[in-house]
Parts: structure tokens; sequence; C-alpha cells
């Protein structure tokens, strides 16, 4: 009888061991796909490639896999890098920018002679904002959103900082016949924003719609790519010259244009 009880508890126990390596070889397979080891109810989703954060239950700090880990930002302006921490717990929270391995931020705290880099949270969204403002060309990267776990949890931001560029298509120089009209288009590109307003030059003088001598008008279609055509009707020789696209948030783009004699 005696002999009978013990091997039963043995099968227990051995039953009881292979059900934990199942549990340990079921979490490191969990985080060697990207996936978090959570029950299939609680199940959340996948992280970015390279996340640590592979919470083992509903109560461990996870990072939401929703936060744009890719950001375009236009030159001369803020930049705001988001990471969004859920059960933060006790834990902190730091931003490290790889290109130099530089710790940026720790909390609300900055951590870099740059005053440009600024931590902002936001409770209610359990936001941690990194703003990089007057954000320049080499500020383009990777950055690290970390979380105080053993091991540490990670979310990486990719950084884009474009520069608007303007261009009249056709030039340098572009050949019409007098009478016929002149249709200038201007295209401004790598925008995150439309400009605020657009200037058309003759020469270095400010072209007016409404001047006395007519015909002259713009259209302006903004979007993704913003695009402004101008149209002089009944070309004439004194509308030759040097033609400038001028937008608000982008180098001036020029084209010389030639009315011919027919």
């Amino acid at each position: 009888m005696w002999q009978l009880f013990c091997n039963k508890l043995l099968g227990f126990m051995i039953f009881f061991n292979y059900t934990d390596l199942m549990l340990v070889i079921g979490g490191m397979a969990s985080s060697a796909s990207g996936y978090n080891s959570l029950p299939e109810s609680e199940t959340l989703s996948p992280l970015p490639m390279g996340s640590l954060a592979i919470p083992q239950n509903r109560f461990d700090p996870y990072f939401d896999a929703l936060t744009p880990n890719n950001v375009t930002a236009l030159v001369g302006k803020s930049a705001y890098l988001s990471c969004r921490v859920r059960n933060l717990g006790n834990k902190t929270v730091s931003w490290i920018r790889h290109r130099d391995i530089h710790i940026l931020t720790v909390g609300s705290y900055t951590y870099t002679s740059d005053q440009r880099f600024q931590a902002n949270h936001h409770p209610e969204t359990d936001d941690w904002t990194l703003q990089i403002k007057w954000a320049q060309k080499r500020d383009a990267g990777t950055y690290e959103c970390q979380i105080s776990t053993q091991p540490v949890k990670s979310y990486f931001v990719i950084l884009n900082v474009v520069v608007p560029t303007a261009q009249i298509l056709g030039g340098p120089d572009l050949h019409v016949d007098k009478g016929s009209t002149i249709n200038l288009t201007c295209s401004i590109k790598f925008s995150p924003e439309p400009p605020a307003y657009i200037f058309w030059y003759h020469h270095d003088d400010v072209i007016s719609y409404d001047s006395s001598r007519g015909g002259v008008s713009v259209i302006t279609e903004k979007g993704d790519i913003t695009t402004s055509f101008l149209l002089i009707q009944h070309a004439d020789i004194s509308d030759s010259g040097k033609y400038s696209c001028s937008p608000s948030n982008a180098d001036v783009a020029s084209v010389r244009v030639h009315v011919l004699n027919g």
C-alpha cells in the first residue's frame, strides 16, 4: 500500500515538473517570436521587432504596441516621440539615443546638456513623450524607450527629419509662344504639413493677381505633395524672365521663361 502511494506521488511530481518546463519553454518561444506570453483570452498585440517587453502576467509593465514607432518631423520644428507604458507601477521610463548610446531622460528628468530634449509625461494616457525642439538632420535615427524591469524592456522609435523641397516642373528653361498661356507648376515635397502660403515672383517682384495686366491666376492644391499652378494668359515678350515659387516652409525654386515671337 505504501509502495503504491509513493509511486503515485512520484508520478505527480514528474507531471508537475514537466508542466513547469512547458511553461518556461512556452515563454521562451513567445519571447523569440515577439509576442506576449499571456493566456489566450488576455493576449496582447505583437510588439515591434527587437522589443523586450514580454509581460508574464497582466500586472507586469508592457508597451502599447499601437504607439507609432516611425515618426517624421520637419527640420527646425519640434519632434515628438511617444512611448505608451501600461502597468508601470514603481518602475521608471528612460529615453536613450542609439547614435551615441546617450541617456537623454529618466522619468521626468533630463540627463543631457542639450536643452532641446525634454521628457513629458501624460498620466491620463500613460504616455512618456520625448520632445526634441528645433529638430536638426543629425537628430534622425533610432531612439529607445526603456522600462527599468529585470531584464529591461525596450520599445524602439525611428525619427526621420525632412527638409521640404520645392521644384518647378520642366525647368530650368521653358519656351512658350507669344499669345499662348504660360503654365508653371511648383511641387513641394517631403513636408509633413502643407505650406501656410506660397508666393510667386517675376524677377524679384511678387506677382499680383489683380494687376492691370489681367489674365493671371494661381491654383493651389494642398496634400502630401502640395502643388501650385501659375497661369498667365496671352503671353507677351515682357512676360519673359525668371519666375520663382517661394513656399513658407521650403527654399525658393526658380525657372526661366522665354516667350518666343513665333
